[in-house]
């Protein structure tokens, strides 16, 4: 039964092409479910696992669950790429990752994606970082300079949304998407930003950090039909165990 038929130079689905694409992800859940139980009739972890993980959880609490996950399971080849949050739906589907550390915003909520599943890890304060400990809230830098994320990322958005929650839409004067980097352009004076928790542990001296209301939520983020397999369970209870020890050892920077 054909399932495309060509229109000029392109194609497009049949009849029976459309009524199979409404099972596709069903069937692919489906199948990664028998995919996972069969991997847990091994006796040991092996083969690769690739990560996808924003920066500041890659610097923070990803190395610590890195080398948990490396002793406990030596067979397993650890892989690790950084992306952004907005990267990470197409990377699980086409399975250039196996499981992703992502999060959202209160200003910028994550659309669902029917191809992957997800569950929360963790909640962090979001600050405004300034030079000037008299600007405590968002709204008292309508008329300063912000540094912001590049464009089309999830922090840029969430910067330029937050501002405009207080009435006013930032003047981007420099784009950074390392908050280190972003801490040290406040520090010399060059603009304010926004700074979520997990990056305000080297701020420098000279930036004073003030907790706004909005928070920043990250997850766990895998294929639907993965969350049994069993080297998807290892990587969600070994970042969780990392996940606490960090909050533990982390106070309020406020």
């Amino acid at each position: 039964m054909p399932l495309l038929e060509r229109t000029g130079r392109r194609v497009a689905l049949t009849p029976a092409g459309t009524v199979l694409a409404r099972y596709a992800e069903s069937v692919l859940a489906v199948l990664e479910e028998a995919t996972a139980a069969l991997a847990a009739t091994r006796t040991s972890l092996t083969g690769p696992l690739r990560i996808g993980a924003f920066p500041t959880a890659a610097r923070t609490i990803l190395p610590p669950a890195l080398v948990t996950l490396g002793r406990d399971h030596p067979a397993l080849e650890l892989m690790v790429t950084e992306l952004d949050p907005v990267a990470v739906p197409d990377a699980l589907r086409t399975a250039a990752i196996d499981v992703a550390l992502t999060h959202v915003y209160d200003y910028v909520p994550a659309q669902p994606d029917p191809a992957v599943d997800s569950e929360p890890l963790l909640e962090e304060t979001v600050y405004l970082a300034t030079a000037d400990p008299a600007l405590i809230a968002i709204g008292d830098c309508r008329d300063a300079p912000w540094i912001a994320g590049s464009p089309d990322t999830l922090c840029h958005a969430m910067l330029v949304r937050a501002c405009q929650a207080c009435g006013f839409t930032p003047r981007i004067r420099h784009h950074a998407d390392d908050f280190g980097t972003v801490l040290a352009l406040v520090a010399a004076g060059q603009g304010v930003s926004l700074i979520p928790q997990l990056a305000v542990g080297d701020a420098p001296a000279g930036v004073a950090l003030a907790p706004q209301a909005s928070r920043r939520r990250t997850s766990i983020a895998y294929r639907k039909g993965t969350r049994r397999h069993p080297v998807v369970s290892a990587f969600a209870e070994t970042i969780r165990r990392s996940a606490a020890a960090n909050a533990s050892a982390s106070s309020s920077p406020g």
